[in-house]
């Protein structure tokens, strides 16, 4: 059988959104990654708080994407931390952080130190941030470069947030909403979809034999991107509409009948 890679986004489609990995998940994709293929994790997580969940799979070697993009890793356990960085994409955060600056009453704003954890305006709740966090000067928030920058409201809505960008306009930037009020901001022409196609090339594995799942705006270009692109039954409907396929929700373990059927060499038995 030709090489196949399988992209899998963490919340909402390999984990519940309270941070919990179903065992059924859990086994499904370890035995997807033992049959041979490339199982490639593409998060916007941070590489802290995506770490524990890539071990917590029982995937020790291949890639990964984190920062919806801006960094990509090459798994290995005999690195002191069982990664090497690959790849890193960087940008000025200052234009973007100025059109944001005073554009939503109680926004929060972070700024990603690669390894380290995040530059922030203000406390985010707890939990939210992986890593060392330390409230700066707005002014230090854009003092180097970054791979992204976080745009939070504890008050407001997805749509509100959609609304807002469309409002101020962000330009010279990759830009996604989360299913709450919640903004990534990764340098241009950078998603999970770019970090995905270098890995591919790297590991010739053909266009054809891709696969992607996910269920958030930020996964639109990987699904898109990949031959066969599967959104979550929990994801909003402009997420559905950019994949060919609709799978279960997360907490119906939609991810596994998708995993199934690649191992079975058959469409999913899952609605459409």
């Amino acid at each position: 059988m030709a090489e196949q890679l399988i992209a899998l986004d963490l919340d909402g489609t390999t984990i519940h959104h309270d941070g919990s990995m179903s065992p059924a998940v859990r086994q499904a994709v370890r035995e997807i990654a033992e049959a041979g293929f490339h199982v490639v994790i593409a998060t916007g997580r941070a590489i802290l708080a995506a770490m524990p969940l890539i071990a917590e799979l029982g995937l020790e070697n291949g890639f990964a994407v984190c920062s919806n993009g801006a960094v990509t890793l090459h798994l290995d356990p005999d690195e002191p931390d069982g990664y090497r960085i690959l790849d890193t994409v960087t940008f000025d955060p200052a234009p973007a952080l100025e059109v944001l600056r005073g554009s939503w009453p109680d926004a929060v704003v972070a700024v990603e130190e690669l390894g380290v954890g995040f530059k922030v305006s203000a406390p985010f709740p707890d939990g939210e941030l992986d890593g060392g966090v330390r409230v700066v000067p707005w002014d230090e928030l854009s003092s180097s470069p970054a791979t992204r920058v976080t745009f939070r409201s504890p008050t407001g809505t997805a749509e509100d947030f959609l609304a807002l960008v469309e409002r101020i306009g962000l330009h010279g930037v990759n830009y996604a909403v989360g299913f709450t009020a919640w903004l990534d901001i990764n340098p241009e022409g950078v998603s999970k979809a770019s970090a995905l196609e270098l890995i591919r090339r790297r590991l010739g594995v053909e266009p054809a034999h891709t696969i992607a799942v996910g269920d958030q705006r930020n996964d639109i270009e990987m699904l898109q991107w990949a031959a066969r692109g599967v959104a979550m039954g929990n994801a909003p409907d402009e997420v559905k509409a950019a994949a060919g396929e609709v799978t279960l929700d997360v907490d119906q373990d939609g991810l596994v009948p998708v995993l199934s059927s690649l191992l079975a060499g058959r469409p999913p038995d899952a609605p459409a």
